[in-house]
This record gives structure tokens, C-alpha cells and sequence, in this order.
């Protein structure tokens, strides 16, 4: 087993199409260390991270890509963020009892995928959001999502287990190809592919056992791994945001503040001399500079 926590970016020469390889070890269990997830909700939860990575590519800029399914079925809401730089969290929120069998409606009932890419350093925000209408699973409604939102031809392949998951992406680019065939025949090789081989093979061979007639450009590695955004700044600018007397009616029922992070389940206090720190720093005014 090979290629753990790596990204692979690769292209057909000479074509409109490109592809991404992704394999998560580590930054995969450090997930499922942190939430017992039932078979079902894990394994979707790993395709949407894989899925999330894939993605990424597309961020210019230090920025973030979230993909989140919401629905009204057992499966309530999964959220997986990937970033520019190459790490990605997820959590997933259900509720029993979990159907046994089914696709991805059957799972997360009457729901909907949305995409937003947070290109960074203050630029707009853009969402996608299209409504999931019988997609058997992520792969398909993915696949839906770039037709009707993005009108790029674009397929996924994903895969997760108890200690891996993996992908593959295809996507042709706008323009036209001299040959017409190109974009079919890279598909249905690319069918070709079983989860076990996408979970057991290394990239290389996988582009080998699926393109070995293609002229097929290989691109260096890039390190994958799990990593939270969540600090007590972050907290701290929330507690400000719920506002002095909610803080203070909190403190008074409870004792203190506690908050968990619901992606790495970093937990965070605040007893009563915090919550004072933070509303009189917040209450400060701001002081020019002093030059000498």
C-alpha cells in the first residue's frame, strides 16, 4: 500500500482533459478517532473528503472549498472543508434508526449539495447549491452538480474503508479536443476501476492498469493532512459575538463557558476572569501608534 496522504495531479498531453489521483491514511483515521461513525455515515463521510481534496485544486490563492450535504433523512448534514493548502476536516450528523439499504436519498431523504469556494485575502465567496433528485451516491451527484452549475464535464470515483479512502477525478477543460473521442474513452477506461484497486493501488499503477495506451503527464506529489482551523481566537471572537449578558447568564447557570469543537473535539474554557479579559479587551478603544 502506497501513496498514503498524497495528491496527485495528472493530464492527458495533447487533450482538454485533466485528472487527480488522492489517497487519505492518517489524515482518515485522525477523523474517525475523534466521532464513532456508523458503516454508512462513514463510508459517505470519507467519499465527501476525498471528494473535498479532489476539489481543492481549484482554489487559487491561500482559500478554502467546503462541500455540505443537508437533508431531512437520517443523515442530516455532513460538512467537509479542504483547503488550498492541502488539509481537510469533515464531521457528519445523523440520527438512528439508519435505513439498511438504499442510495445516497434513501440516506440523507429530501436534500440538497452545495460547493462554496472561499478563494481568500478578502475575495468574494461563490456557493453553488443544487438539489440532490436520485443520484445513487456522491460520485453521481457530484457529477450532476458540474453539469448544471458549472457545465464542466466532470466524473469522481470514491472509496472509503475502516483505513483508507480514496479517489480519482477527470475533467474536461473547456475547449475543443482534435480528437472527439478522447473524453468517452478516458471514461469508460476509468469505469474500469473497482474500490478495492482504488483503495490497494498505488497512483502509478492505478494510471498504469487504467491508461497504459494514453500519453499521460504525471505531476509530483503533494502532502494531504487533517487539520482544524478551530482556536481559542476563534472562540473568543464568537463568545463577543453572543454578547456580554448571554456570556455572563452562561457563567451563572454553569459555572463556565465550555466549548467543543465539533470537527476535532478540541475543548475550550472560559471560567469568569476570562469572560471579564475578553469583553474589557473588546471595550478598549484602539491607540494610534506612538512614533519616535
Amino acid at each position: 500500500m502506497t501513496d498514503g496522504d498524497t495528491l496527485n495531479r495528472f493530464l492527458f498531453e495533447h487533450t482538454r482533459v485533466r485528472g487527480e489521483l488522492v489517497h487519505l491514511d492518517a489524515t482518515w483515521r485522525a477523523v474517525l478517532e475523534r466521532h464513532a461513525y456508523p458503516p454508512r455515515v462513514r463510508e459517505l463521510l470519507g467519499e465527501a473528503m476525498v471528494a473535498a481534496v479532489l476539489l481543492s485544486t481549484i482554489i487559487k490563492f491561500d482559500g478554502s472549498l467546503t462541500l455540505q450535504l443537508t437533508g431531512e433523512g437520517a443523515l442530516s448534514m455532513l460538512v467537509v472543508q479542504a483547503t488550498s493548502r492541502r488539509t481537510v476536516r469533515g464531521l457528519a450528523h445523523w440520527h438512528e434508526p439508519l435505513p439498511e439499504a438504499g442510495g445516497l436519498g434513501e440516506l440523507t431523504g429530501n436534500a440538497r449539495l452545495a460547493i462554496t469556494i472561499d478563494p481568500g485575502q478578502g475575495m468574494d465567496r461563490y456557493q453553488g447549491i443544487v438539489a440532490l433528485e436520485g443520484e445513487p451516491d456522491l460520485s453521481a451527484a457530484l457529477a450532476a452538480y458540474f453539469s448544471q452549475s458549472e457545465q464542466l464535464d466532470t466524473r469522481l470515483w470514491l472509496a472509503a474503508g475502516p483505513e483508507r479512502a480514496a479517489g480519482m477525478l477527470l475533467q474536461r477543460l473547456p475547449g475543443t479536443d482534435e480528437d472527439p473521442d478522447v473524453w468517452p474513452r478516458t471514461v469508460q477506461l476509468a469505469d474500469t476501476i473497482t474500490d478495492p484497486e482504488l483503495l490497494r493501488l498505488g497512483h502509478r499503477e492505478i494510471l498504469h492498469r487504467l491508461f497504459h495506451e494514453e500519453d499521460v503527464r504525471f505531476f509530483e506529489s503533494e502532502p494531504v493532512s487533517f487539520r482544524c482551523s478551530c482556536s481559542r481566537e476563534r472562540i473568543e471572537h464568537m463568545l463577543r459575538g453572543l454578547g456580554y449578558d448571554e456570556v455572563q447568564s452562561i457563567l451563572e447557570e454553569q459555572g463556565g463557558v465550555e466549548v467543543t469543537c465539533e470537527f476535532c473535539n478540541q475543548r475550550y474554557h472560559f471560567d469568569a476572569v476570562d469572560a471579564e479579559r475578553l469583553f474589557a479587551s473588546a471595550d478598549q478603544p484602539d491607540v494610534p501608534p506612538t512614533r519616535h
